[in-house]
């Protein structure tokens, strides 16, 4: 067996409940290769923390991501056109979480440089694909015919929250301080 089909040499790939092919270049490509690099950092974050045995709210914070990088392969899942899609008990479980570990830490008074820390650095790069991500899954959803559920739509928009949460209760756990930016 070969890791390669040969069928994408044309510039084409195939989607779940698709009988045609769609360009590499398409949104809901795009969409699918960002939320790839997404789940691939958050695999990175993952084994750091694994490395650091870091807890947070009773959990190893590798087990808080491992679960997000499930739910991301159900929202590749349903991008890609299979009956599969996030439920509203994934996204309240994503908005709880964050509302838990927020609780635990000082109110936001600013903005903060990312690299207060190497594992709070890899965080915030997460948060930030996953912003782009949300932005790839929107404009798939208005490309496409398949239908992009609420929830899923609502866990894109609450997965930064979550990883910035992360960033901050890391950079507490360490006791390493976060700089805001001075604008010069």
């Amino acid at each position: 067996m070969t890791l390669y089909t040969k069928k994408g040499d044309d510039g084409t790939t195939g989607l779940f409940g698709t009988p045609g092919r769609i360009s590499k270049t398409s949104d809901v490509t795009e969409a699918l290769g960002t939320l790839d690099e997404l789940n691939a950092i958050i695999g990175v974050c993952r084994a750091k923390y694994d490395k650091k045995e870091m807890i947070i709210l009773d959990r190893k914070a590798s087990d808080i991501l491992f679960d997000v990088q499930q739910h991301l392969f159900t929202i590749q899942a349903e991008l890609a056109g299979a009956d599969k899609h996030i439920d509203q008990g994934k996204v309240d479980w994503l908005g709880d979480t964050t509302d838990m570990i927020e609780e635990t830490l000082e109110p936001i008074t600013s903005f903060f440089l990312p690299g207060a820390s190497e594992l709070s650095a890899f965080v915030d790069l997460a948060r930030t694909v996953s912003r782009r991500a949300e932005r790839a899954v929107i404009r798939a959803a208005d490309e496409t015919t398949i239908a992009i559920h609420a929830e899923t739509l609502a866990y894109c928009n609450r997965l930064s929250s979550l990883l910035y949460a992360m960033v901050r209760t890391t950079n507490d756990k360490l006791g390493v301080n976060e700089t805001a930016p001075t604008y010069q």
